[in-house]
């Protein structure tokens, strides 16, 4: 699903990845862990095609994305990879099924099979009676939950989260835990989590531990 090969990236005079070798199979749930600086953010955006490494190749899907120019990129991203972000980033003035709704349109998907969609994924998530409601009339774990459905909405490769349960409490957070799981069973999607919280790092199939940009463990 997805392989990582001798990645190093620099910013300036300060290397902040120094050859990652990764390999993450489908339908695997994956955290990477480690301190602040580590590199675990710069690693997570590099996957998701945010940013360029300096070296090194990334295949997704079976797809060598380091290798694609900047428009192929954009629509490789749009279709194969979901992301979920720990603020959650939904525009305030759509509506959730409006905010889950925008990155099918960009993949070309029309309005009407976008709609669909987005509520069958609104009801899998137990949220169909939200569906009109502003990201503002929504909780915190509802939030999160509308951002995950929007990750989902083009059926991606993998779904890439950055710290997804740190502005969550201790309910929310257990609630959104389980939700990647049921989401891996249920459909057999792939995640790679970067995360502090121990706990979710317990979970996983599988915890990835990067210090001072080197993997150290698995």
């Amino acid at each position: 699903m997805i392989e990582i090969q001798s990645i190093m990236k620099s910013f300036g005079s300060l290397q902040v990845l120094k050859g990652i070798d990764l390999s993450i199979e489908k339908g695997e749930v994956v955290s990477i862990v480690g301190p602040s600086g580590a590199g675990k953010t710069t690693l997570l955006q590099i996957m998701g095609t945010l940013d360029k490494p300096d070296s090194g190749t990334l295949w997704i899907d079976g797809v060598e994305a380091s290798r694609l120019k900047e428009k192929e990129l954009s629509a490789f991203r749009n279709r194969h990879i979901g992301f979920v972000f720990q603020f959650h980033q939904l525009l305030p003035e759509f509506t959730a099924i409006e905010n889950i709704m925008i990155p099918a349109y960009i993949a070309g998907v029309s309005p009407r099979q976008a709609r669909i969609r987005a509520m069958e994924i609104l009801e899998f998530l137990n949220l169909k009676e939200r569906a009109t409601h502003k990201p503002g009339e929504l909780s915190g774990g509802e939030k999160q939950r509308v951002a995950v459905a929007r990750a989902l909405i083009n059926r991606p490769a993998v779904i890439l989260a950055d710290e997804p349960s740190g502005s969550l409490d201790s309910h929310h957070k257990d609630e959104l835990h389980q939700l990647f799981f049921h989401l891996r069973d249920t459909f057999g999607q792939t995640f790679v989590i970067v995360t502090h919280d121990e706990k979710l790092a317990a979970l996983t199939d599988r915890t990835i531990h990067l210090v001072d940009g080197r993997v150290v463990a698995e």
